[in-house]
């Protein structure tokens, strides 16, 4: 007796969504989504959300058996599951076993020959989740034209949310079911994404969650970060504070030419930050524990995106915001969040106005050498706080590469060696000096 893979309910499911073949995306295409339709489309989904946890391994991963082959031997196999088992009423195991066998006698190296029961188990496991997958991502995409369209109903809205929330619990068409969530806005689609950025059942997709709510709550960031600053407490010193670059390039001062209007800027930029207090796990993580630092920085950035707005009441803010948004912090309480973020911006800052430093455009000197221009009057000022900001540990490899492109200048040379050869700094920072001064 044959085993049907797929529930009843799955198995009796109407046209065009009992196919299986290319011909139901073409014509779901063509249909118009009146609220029938979308009704219709979401009894698919109910009926293809599975009760636990789905593994689906997509083809995707057998590729690198074939990167040598050009006759689409992968293809050819990927193709003959819906060529014998064209309808959801047709998916048995029989059939799965008819198509494993097939797969052996075409040389598939993930089976046998002839196939073992256990392969051909898995193989329907796998095909049986993906067939509710594949359907299940036509449906929410079915859907999503009437959220964009603003033609779905409030308790449509509701249940799409609930069962796209369900849909990435379970790991089953995880993008388009957060898609649709997007696609459903403020506050419905962002408290559903809210909810699943704290649930541990999601875990596993959360930081493409985050990353997609993040973008729904962008509007909401620029609109603060657009605020003037009124009866705030600033965290960074002023050299800092009169900084005019944001973190949309990350502070780059490529087209900033290079005067003495802006090569002062620099040299205050530079002493700004060196005075900035460093904090644990600038670079790295807090105390012991890894923090997703690069990720948090889309949301610092996003309410202070020039240094002028960095206060004490935006980075509270900040921080409260990344616990709203399921971020592990590891204990980081808000005025340790603001310390590492501020050492973080200056060494950012550093980072770029020694790269600026480094790209000064030489001219020919009078003894036929090529000199940075404007170099004699800031040569002496920026060797030393390149040297100073190597020793604390704020954008090293930046400014050892600034004191690399000067070497033909005395105090950049003196300072890589100096560097080179102190015991007192890590093993890394006197390696990459080193590298610079043979």
């Amino acid at each position: 007796m044959d085993i049907y893979l797929l529930p009843a309910a799955m198995r009796e499911l109407p046209p065009p969504w009992h196919d299986l073949t290319y011909r139901r995306s073409q014509a779901l295409e063509e249909l118009a989504s009146t609220e029938e339709r979308r009704e219709q489309a979401r009894h698919v989904l109910r009926v293809c959300l599975p009760e636990r946890r789905q593994s689906v391994h997509d083809w995707d991963e057998e590729r690198d058996f074939y990167d040598d082959r050009d006759d689409h031997t992968l293809y050819e196999a990927d193709a003959w599951l819906t060529r014998i088992m064209p309808t959801t009423s047709q998916v048995t195991r029989q059939r799965v076993a008819q198509v494993v066998g097939v797969w052996a006698d075409m040389g598939i190296p993930t089976v046998s020959a002839p196939p073992t029961e256990q392969q051909i188990d898995r193989v329907a496991a796998e095909w049986a989740a993906s067939v509710r997958q594949t359907l299940a991502h036509d449906a929410f995409a079915f859907i999503e034209r009437a959220t964009v369209s603003g033609s779905l109903s409030d308790l449509e809205a509701d249940e799409t949310a609930l069962l796209a929330s369900g849909f990435v619990r379970v790991g089953l068409a995880v993008e388009v079911a957060v898609r649709v969530l997007v696609s459903l806005g403020r506050p419905r689609g962002e408290e559903a994404l809210l909810d699943l950025v704290h649930d541990g059942e999601a875990q596993d997709f959360r930081p493409y969650v985050r990353s997609r709510l993040l973008g729904l709550r962008r509007p909401v960031h620029e609109s603060r970060a657009r605020e003037v600053r009124r009866d705030e407490e600033p965290l960074l010193p002023e050299g800092l504070r009169d900084l005019p670059h944001s973190w949309q390039n990350d502070f780059d001062w490529s087209a900033t030419a290079p005067d003495a209007e802006s090569l002062a800027r620099a040299r205050s930029v530079l002493e700004a930050s060196l005075i900035v207090e460093r904090a644990p796990g600038v670079g790295r993580s807090y105390g012991d524990a890894p923090v997703d630092w690069g990720a948090i920085a889309e949301v610092v950035r996003a309410l202070m995106p020039y240094p002028r707005l960095v206060s004490r009441e935006r980075m509270n803010e900040a921080w409260h915001e990344c616990e709203s948004l399921g971020f592990d912090l590891r204990g980081t309480d808000a005025v340790s969040f603001a310390g590492v973020w501020c050492a973080r911006i200056a060494d950012r800052v550093t980072a770029a106005v020694f790269r600026w430093l480094a790209d000064l455009p030489y001219v020919e000197g009078a003894a036929g050498d090529k000199e940075p221009a404007a170099l004699s009057a800031t040569a002496f000022w920026a060797a030393a706080l390149a040297e100073r900001s190597v020793r604390r540990g704020s954008a090293v490899e930046e400014a050892l590469w600034f004191l690399h492109r000067t070497d033909d200048v005395p105090d950049s040379r003196e300072a890589l060696l100096r560097l080179a050869s102190d015991s007192s700094l890590p093993a890394t920072t006197r390696k990459a000096a080193q590298q610079w001064t043979s």
